[in-house]
């Protein structure tokens, strides 16, 4: 049993989770077990609760779309063209370490949200700082971000440090050129040091085009091409698909 006094110190030096394992230890089932074994068993416990509640925290902050999105219950209709290898090889998250990006590109209803807030959530399972934004939605913060000083860099910045960016409903509307830059200079930050997840119903033949077709466009364009693994999702309408399950 440890004294008060000890108990204070550990809660002092944020070990709380600790003091809670060994506080927890089961005397019956510990009996004849070394000190180093016992504390070996109550560090696993604790470190179990730590990893728990960071990934939890991870999740709650990814702000993804489907917050119970999970690679390993994707519908894999045959209608959709789907391949389960390259989803259980994006399960890894490989493609993070390796600073790869990802494109979803399909039709209206096709699982393309779904599947990048499934990234996200799986990347939060590894640990790794994951974010989802809608691009109509981001549109929306740099504008108000540009009222405030230094709001844009701040912004930038924040974006940027992210291990991985979903950009759901990409090139949904062309942007303005203002959003142009701001992107160009994202992408630029990003670029062989984090991976983004592009999730749009535009095929690639399309986005130079949509992104205005300027030097801008080319510059965005040479930052994605080079390192993407491009997914197609089909025009199978998954929402429709669940719809008629549901009567």
């Amino acid at each position: 049993m440890l004294d008060t006094e000890t108990k204070n110190k550990m809660r002092d030096m944020g070990a709380a989770s600790l003091l809670d394992a060994l506080s927890a230890l089961d005397d019956a089932l510990t009996l004849g077990l070394s000190f180093e074994e016992k504390l070996k068993l109550a560090v696993d416990d604790a470190h179990a609760v730590f990893t728990h509640a960071k990934i939890q925290g991870l999740g709650r902050r990814s702000g993804v779309r489907y917050p119970d999105a999970d690679l390993r219950r994707v519908d894999m209709l045959t209608e959709r063209g789907l391949d389960q290898g390259m989803l259980a090889q994006l399960g890894t998250c490989r493609f993070i370490e390796l600073h790869h990006n990802i494109v979803f590109q399909g039709f209206t209803g096709s699982g393309k949200s779904y599947l990048g807030s499934a990234l996200a959530n799986q990347a939060c399972q590894h640990r790794i700082r994951a974010h989802y934004v809608r691009m109509p939605d981001l549109e929306e913060l740099i504008s108000v971000a540009a009222d405030r000083p230094h709001g844009k860099t701040q912004l930038l910045k924040k974006l940027s440090n992210f291990t991985l960016l979903v950009i759901d409903e990409w090139l949904l509307d062309p942007p303005d050129e203002a959003l142009q830059s701001f992107l160009l200079e994202l992408l630029e930050r990003r670029y062989d040091a984090a991976s983004t997840v592009f999730c749009t119903q535009y095929p690639k033949k399309d986005w130079h085009t949509r992104l205005g077709g300027s030097v801008h466009a080319d510059a965005i364009m040479d930052r994605i091409v080079h390192n993407t693994t491009w997914i197609e999702t089909g025009t199978f309408n998954m929402r429709e698909h669940q719809a008629r399950i549901m009567l």
